[in-house]
């Protein structure tokens, strides 16, 4: 039995039954079928199928928030935004699909030459609950654009979006069967990789699961792209504008509850600013307003899951059992749901919990360092390689600074996040490949060489 619960009130919402063997096998021969018809056409015409998706997440975007937020938790503004941003990257691959899939001529021996893009067929995408709509669209539109179909295996906690997206996606006027969710149990997964009808894979989720999968399709041949943990690094060197980087740095780490693999999480503070830093931080992390996620005024809603909110409890309690000092918060929440306060952990060290592991929850750790020399040093020293942030005035050195960081994005002054117009992605523990950008749209084709003679 898969089932939905409140996040915020341990209230059960509803219950499905698994699919069955039977239903998974239809859906992938509709799935199967319907691509090989849309792979046929026009892309201008796949770019209106966008357009439709985007129209309607708009439209229904209140209910759609709604949604995520009793399903998972997320305040009721971020869920609103996490659709928003749905119908931005649709909108986006609506209108650059072509020029990202053009024929690319080349000079060769041939007569003409060139590179062209084919899509690879059906691709299995296994998403987690933490963003439950824009998981899937981020990796949706440009797959459809490309001419891809889609089987969605979702989080077990979050089966109703999972099956909203579908109905998404079907209201838009897709082929009957081009995108399906599938409510399974985790060990079925592999058979889905496994089936031939199933071209390549998708997987946003822990470092330790995507181990799994990649073994799995690996043992198939199929291409996988990888998004996973990571242990984002935020850099404030003595030179930074303190008050705008401590609002960013809330920011950064407590959105969505702090339950994002791209959320800042260790915080690496030059002495001569760290004292300022700290305490700009720690006062606007206990302003933040916990309790009812469907309350707009609510800034920390509850964490998806008990056993997530222990984990992290662990976590905090392990570290500071090491010598780390508790600024703000630090316990669980009494009452019903999965509450943790904002938590400040300062002088934090290397081999601590904290920084070792990617905490997946409203935890800030602090770590004081000499100078920007230490600061990269540390950076570095995980097995992460997600995002970074990096805080100075001095340009010049930040630019030389951020290419001797370990990660697939760097930021300078600004808040790390996913943007449809740019690719997204890690390297090391927190994966490969990338989503987003004209990269993201390339994952799942076939780059071909088209050679013609004289």
């Amino acid at each position: 039995m898969i089932l939905s619960t409140n996040p915020a009130t341990e209230t059960e919402l509803a219950r499905f039954e698994p699919h069955t063997d039977t239903d998974v096998d239809a859906a992938l021969d509709a799935a199967a079928s319907a691509q090989r018809r849309w792979r046929g056409l026009p892309i201008a015409e796949r770019a209106g199928l966008l357009r439709s998706i985007a129209a309607v997440l708009r439209a229904g975007r209140d209910e759609y928030a709604r949604l995520i937020t009793a399903e998972m938790g997320k305040p009721i503004t971020e869920a609103e935004a996490e659709i928003d941003k749905c119908a931005l990257t649709c909108e986006h691959y609506a209108e650059h699909a072509a020029d990202y899939l053009a024929d690319r001529p080349l000079e060769s021996g041939a007569a003409e030459s060139a590179v062209v893009h084919d899509p690879l067929g059906v691709v299995l995408a296994i998403m987690p609950w933490n963003y439950p709509f824009w998981q899937f669209f981020r990796f949706a539109a440009p797959a459809l654009a490309a001419g891809n179909g889609a089987i969605l295996k979702h989080a077990n906690n979050v089966p109703r979006c999972a099956l909203a997206v579908e109905e998404v996606v079907r209201e838009a006027g897709a082929p009957e069967g081009l995108c399906r969710s599938l409510l399974l149990p985790v060990p079925a997964v592999a058979d889905l990789i496994a089936d031939d009808r199933i071209a390549a894979v998708t997987l946003t989720g822990s470092t330790e699961v995507g181990s799994i999968v990649a073994a799995q399709a690996a043992a198939q041949l199929k291409k996988q792209v990888l998004e996973l943990g990571g242990s984002d690094p935020f850099i404030v060197l003595a030179d930074a504008d303190i008050t705008a980087a401590a609002e960013t740095a809330v920011t950064a780490r407590f959105t969505n509850v702090g339950q994002s693999c791209v959320n800042a999480k260790r915080f690496l503070v030059e002495h001569a600013v760290a004292d300022e830093f700290v305490a700009a931080f720690t006062g606007a992390a206990e302003a933040l307003r916990v309790g009812d996620p469907t309350d707009p005024a609510t800034r920390i809603g509850p964490m998806a899951r008990a056993d997530l909110r222990d984990a992290l409890h662990d976590q905090v309690r392990r570290t500071v059992d090491a010598g780390a000092h508790v600024r703000t918060g630090g316990q669980p929440l009494d009452g019903p749901g999965f509450f943790y306060p904002p938590t400040v952990l300062d002088h934090v060290t290397p081999g601590m919990a904290a920084f070792t592991e990617e905490t997946f929850g409203p935890v800030a750790a602090i770590t004081r360092v000499a100078d920007a020399e230490e600061a990269l040093t540390l950076a570095n020293q995980t097995e992460f390689g997600l995002g970074a942030a990096l805080w100075t005035r001095d340009l010049e050195r930040a630019r030389d600074f951020a290419r001797r960081i370990d990660a697939g994005a760097v930021f300078i002054n600004g808040l790390v996040a996913s943007d449809p117009r740019l690719p997204f992605g890690g390297i090391k523990k927190s994966g490969y490949g990338r989503e987003l950008g004209a990269e993201g749209i390339r994952e799942f084709v076939n780059v071909k060489t088209l050679w013609i003679g004289a």
